[in-house]
């Protein structure tokens, strides 16, 4: 019964924890807002490990392409971190043609990208000919 009381508490911490005011666009820090129980002194550590325990990540929430007035596909992927660390990974974008296949280029590698705790990010792309007609992207953990 008691472990149910502290499973219930820290559930309810976590929810609070991620309730910041914010205004459309405008992010405030952890050291400019207000104190809330994932960047209070005390609490801040057992959010933390909870976060990492349950094994929050990086979520996508949209993926948007469409075709600039010069003819190449665009790519934009929104997403966000939920955990309370910032997440390090490469994504790798492959462009295809409209029989599927794989346009061969340069800029097909992997790249670097990160994303701070609990924070939207956005990852862009440009297809590199104008015969691309979908997108296939992948990412994976940063090689230890």
């Amino acid at each position: 019964m008691r472990l149910m009381l502290y499973v219930l508490l820290l559930t309810t911490a976590l929810c609070l924890a991620g309730c910041q005011q914010q205004e459309k666009g405008v992010i405030l820090q952890e050291d400019i807002a207000s104190d809330t129980l994932a960047s209070n002194i005390v609490t801040k550590p057992i959010i933390h490990a909870f976060s990492a325990i349950i094994g929050e990540g990086i979520e996508i929430d949209r993926a948007v392409t469409y075709v600039n007035k010069d003819g190449f596909m665009e790519l934009e992927v929104a997403g966000h971190n939920r955990s309370f660390g910032t997440k390090r990974f490469e994504y790798k974008v492959e462009w295809l043609d409209k029989s599927g296949m794989v346009i061969a280029s340069l800029t097909n590698k992997w790249m670097l990208t990160s994303a701070a705790g609990k924070s939207p990010f956005t990852i862009k792309a440009v297809a590199p000919r104008t015969t691309a007609v979908d997108f296939r992207m992948n990412t994976r953990k940063i090689p230890d």
